[in-house]
């Protein structure tokens, strides 16, 4: 996908906690979204991360692209606000609070070696079997890993021992992010 403008990055936010606020009957600006931009027929992987007070509150997304962008926003937005499995349902109380973060995310790639797996660039999913993890290019530079931390990470998260990246058998992919907030760009 083409690298967002500002307006574009502030529409696909402004679409998020529009979701949001419908599903909870909360106030919010009430938008009327344009999207006839080429950019928003595109398909392609995207996660809608909520943070109360710089603390996660929900982040769900699709690893590929499987509908338009708009429709991926609304249904990560929803998903993130009331069917993460880590959290409780957002609620009408806490959603003023909410800073939501996009992450639009670029075609995935495997890594044929570790060396080029850039911190802070690159996000990573690690397979083997059955389990799967992805950890978001923001996270490791939030946390202050380095590249065998967010390895051993993205182990953990997908259900696995820590060191499992650096045996046979397991699947190394990557890919880049667009990352935007609403905090970021001055919209809460």
């Amino acid at each position: 996908m083409d690298e967002l403008n500002v307006e574009q990055k502030k529409t696909l936010l402004r679409l998020a906690r529009k979701t949001i606020a419908d599903r909870l009957n909360a106030e919010c600006e009430n938008n009327n979204f344009d999207f006839s931009d080429a950019v928003y027929n595109e398909k392609c992987g995207a996660f809608v991360t909520l943070h109360i007070k710089g603390n996660l509150r929900g982040c769900i997304g699709y690893i590929e692209g499987v509908k338009p962008v708009p429709d991926t926003i609304r249904e990560m937005a929803l998903s993130s606000a009331f069917r993460d499995p880590r959290f409780s349902p957002l609620t009408a109380a806490e959603f003023k609070s909410i800073d939501i973060e996009i992450s639009i995310l670029s075609p995935i790639v495997k890594v044929e070696n570790i060396d080029d797996i850039v911190v802070g660039r690159d996000g990573l999913i690690i397979s083997k079997g059955f389990n799967r993890g992805l950890l978001l290019p923001q996270v490791p530079v939030e946390q202050k890993w380095d590249r065998d931390t967010f390895l051993t990470h993205t182990c953990f998260k997908a259900g696995l021992p820590g060191d499992t990246w650096k045996k046979p058998g397991v699947e190394i992919e990557k890919f880049s992010a667009q990352v935007f907030s609403e905090k970021e760009l001055g919209l809460v």
